[in-house]
């Protein structure tokens, strides 16, 4: 079974010496008090629930799989699921980063974000049913009413009840706007739903005592596409006044999708019968309460990649050290041994420096991310949360698209040091590739992430966001720009943001003349866009490192950040020439191509 631990010196690395999160959130008054070590103590003990709790039912979970009973339409998780869910709730744990009006414990963002990327690596199948909560969380937070806020809210946050997103359709896949599911007014205020949903994570399970379904439904004469839809809480039992539950509601499990992974966790078709919901927001406006919830959602989908890069990373790394195979190239390496272990083979380590690359500079945003996600919501200085806003705008779909990219690439790697082994169950890598295909595709897929990027995030206003974050570039290359030992980081990184401004323009041109050739740019723009951010992030990340080694510090940890940042500039980084070429072929190599695909 593979084995796991969690990167708590890593983590500590990036939350207090490159980024400083307590400094950067102590203008908040309800972080004021937040300290180090009372993150560590709280993320060590997360560290053990995940590898001791839920690492154990990753295997078993993706054998056994869920049980949909086809009567009761009732869903079974897989054996011992329902019971880690109850020490997870005994622990506290859903309520880290809650609201305290609603029973959290109000700890910054980025505590819940490492906690969740542990429980990725551990479990990401487990960890879909407590994470979509956060995402029906914020929305209900966000525009829901003072009355619904009351009713569902504290449950919620104590993990009592888990929570859904209920948005797309058989036939309309991410466009919304094509849905049919119908809310038909009724006289006390609800409404009553019917229509049917599919790919619903976690939609129907037998770990808590209610799921709070947060449904898109078009009221009876809405405008048509997406203008006319609306958001609905419709709960699996309808609450009563007192807060206890009521009879059951119109809305149950027609269905368990059978997948290429994620097995342990139940991707419902959700059957929509005459349910009873109430409106979150206005009529018409439900696309509002929606983007809450995707914001929320992709940045944890990238968070699941993280965790399975992390987790697969670990696995390879071990065995490349225990498996003996052929000599080095340069000369035996174990002399004492017929064999040297295939560390010592280049490739090998090109496949494992590759995974711990993407592994820590995806740890690096995501982390940032959670802190912009925080001073955009709660810094007291008004152009702080505006600028914070923004920037997380623009790296949300890199997060998304970029982190589940590297994922595939990362799991797929660590699968091939294991040779025909890995291909083979019994090791737990092709799980790990399994698990993490589905991220490349839901929460939009990686192709509507890069056109969201370039289209939306970065055209739509000129470039301005893009150029925010090109002064975070700019300030770090005028910092260290003269200094020789940063050289192999800080001039790869100046020449490509320099090459960014141009490329842009350049495909906004093009996209102004015709729109397919935004479409046709996009995804390779998306990845060098995520390079740009990874590369920004390596070079903080060896700046501190350097620093450290230079007063003296002789931890070896800083010297494995160096090399795994001389790495990732000399042997990924590089790929931004080859996308920008690919980006700029056009078109019409696309498109001009009716024989070819006839």
């Amino acid at each position: 079974m593979p084995q796991y631990s969690p990167p708590l010196r890593d983590m500590q690395f990036v939350m207090h010496e490159v980024l400083k999160v307590t400094d950067e959130l102590k203008p908040i008054a309800k972080y004021a008090d937040a300290d180090v070590d009372t993150i560590n103590a709280i993320l060590e003990e997360g560290g053990k629930f995940a590898s001791e709790v839920i690492l154990p039912l990753n295997v078993s979970g993706d054998e056994e799989g869920c049980k949909l009973d086809p009567v009761t339409h009732a869903v079974t998780t897989p054996k011992g699921f329902k019971e880690a869910y109850k020490k997870y709730v005994e622990g506290g744990w859903p309520a880290l980063s809650g609201d305290p009006e609603f029973g959290g414990q109000g700890l910054p963002l980025v505590v819940n974000q490492c906690f969740y990327e542990m429980l990725n690596s551990a479990n990401q199948a487990w960890t879909m049913y407590p994470g979509l909560t956060h995402g029906a969380h914020a929305a209900l937070h966000s525009h829901g009413t003072d009355e619904q806020k009351k009713t569902y809210l504290h449950k919620m946050t104590s993990g009592e009840w888990t929570g859904t997103m209920c948005l797309t359709e058989p036939h309309c896949g991410t466009d919304l706007g094509l849905m049919r599911t119908k809310a038909e007014p009724q006289p006390d205020g609800s409404y009553k739903i019917t229509g049917n949903k599919i790919f619903i994570s976690a939609g129907e399970h037998d770990m808590a005592g209610n799921i709070i379904h947060l449904v898109l439904a078009r009221v009876t004469d809405a405008p048509a596409g997406i203008k006319g839809v609306s958001l609905f809480i419709v709960p699996k039992f309808l609450v009563n006044a007192d807060g206890t539950l009521g009879e059951r509601n119109g809305i149950y499990c027609g269905g368990l999708e059978h997948k290429m992974g994620i097995h342990g966790n139940a991707t419902a078709q959700i059957v929509i019968d005459g349910a009873i919901g109430t409106m979150v927001g206005q009529p018409n406006k439900g696309m509002q309460g929606m983007f809450v919830m995707m914001n929320a959602a992709r940045l944890g989908v990238g968070n699941q990649s993280l965790g399975l890069t992390e987790v697969a990373y670990q696995n390879a790394l071990a065995y490349a050290k225990d498996r003996i195979q052929m000599r080095s190239l340069s000369g035996p390496k174990a002399k004492d041994k017929p064999a040297d272990p295939i560390i010592v083979h280049p490739d090998v380590r090109k496949m494992l420096l590759t995974a711990k690359a993407y592994a820590e500079g995806g740890r690096a945003l995501a982390i940032y991310c959670t802190v912009l996600l925080d001073k955009e919501h709660y810094h007291p200085d008004e152009k702080v949360r505006k600028d914070s806003g923004e920037i997380l705008s623009l790296l949300t779909p890199i997060v998304k698209a970029f982190l589940t990219d590297n994922g595939h690439i990362s799991t797929n790697a660590c699968m091939q040091v294991f040779g025909g082994h890995g291909f083979i169950k019994e090791w737990g890598m092709e799980q790990f590739v399994r698990d993490n295909r589905i991220n490349m595709i839901y929460e939009g897929t990686n192709t509507i992430q890069s056109l969201d990027l370039l289209a939306r995030k970065v055209l739509g206003n000129n470039g301005a966001t893009l150029k925010k974050f090109g002064k975070l570039i700019g300030a770090l290359v005028a910092e260290e720009g003269v200094n020789e030992k940063m050289a192999e980081f800080i001039n790869p990184l100046a020449y490509l943001a320099d090459q960014m401004t141009k490329f842009t323009t350049e495909l906004g041109f093009k996209g102004f003349q015709n729109a397919d050739e935004v479409g046709a740019a996009a995804v390779d723009y998306l990845r060098v866009a995520g390079h740009l951010v990874f590369g920004y992030f390596w070079a903080r990340m060896a700046q501190v490192a350097l620093q450290e080694i230079a007063a003296g510090n002789t931890d070896s940890f800083y010297l494995a950040k160096l090399q795994t940042a001389r790495f990732y500039f000399a042997k990924l980084f590089p790929e931004t020439a080859t996308l920008m070429r690919t980006a700029r072929s056009g078109s019409k190599v696309l498109m001009d191509t009716d024989a070819a695909l006839a």
